[in-house]
């Protein structure tokens, strides 16, 4: 066997890189035909609907869709491309109290249902991320969300599995592929933010 040189590494690993953006280009331009970007339109209609009637905004997710989570949430309380006002929204993946508490009591397939029934209130938005579109607590999440009288949103992968029985709206990227759906998810996750903020706060041209 030859042995590697950094120059075999720095080839190999360019190689590899590449096929990772020409992979997230197609998912990308996969999403410019299969709806995904109307829904996210009509999702983001629904959001500014809610707010201007005094309602909130959560999101949840594990793992890198809880950062996801927080990280669209911020975007609502804070800014996304202007100053403006904040906007009701907050992650339930970010309150680590409510969350621990919860597992260790309960279960942690109920850490964000009962979040959402404490918190909740009809006409609220509840958006769960779920990449294999299966976590159970992001499942129990949305069909509590869905009791409560709020609208329900799901950001998955391909097939949406049991979020899709249970979200209003279950927008899925067409992918199977974990780190690209999150990261497509993302994508949507920003343009509804920043559809939200020009439909709260609209500029003039």
């Amino acid at each position: 066997m030859a042995s590697m040189t950094v120059e075999n590494v720095t080839a190999h690993g360019l190689v590899t890189a590449r096929a990772r953006l020409s992979d997230a280009i197609a998912v990308k331009q996969a999403m410019l035909d299969d709806g995904v970007l109307e829904q996210a339109v009509a999702i983001a209609h629904v959001v500014v609907a809610a707010l201007r009637a005094g309602n909130k905004i959560m999101f949840f997710g594990n793992g890198g869709s809880s950062m996801d989570a927080g990280h669209l949430a911020a975007e609502l309380t804070g800014r996304f491309a202007y100053d403006r006002p904040g906007l009701a929204a907050f992650s339930l993946s970010d309150s680590t109290a409510a969350v621990t508490a919860i597992g260790n009591d309960y279960s942690y397939a109920e850490v964000f249902a009962r979040q959402v029934l404490g918190l909740g209130r009809p006409g609220d938005v509840a958006f769960g991320l779920s990449t294999s579109g299966s976590s159970a607590n992001v499942v129990r999440g949305l069909q509590a969300a869905r009791r409560a009288g709020m609208v329900t949103v799901a950001l998955t992968g391909a097939d949406g599995r049991q979020c899709l029985a249970v979200a209003d709206h279950c927008i899925r990227v067409p992918s199977s592929n974990t780190a690209r759906v999150q990261e497509a998810c993302l994508h949507v996750g920003h343009t509804i933010c920043e559809l939200v903020e020009a439909g709260m706060f609209p500029r003039s041209p």
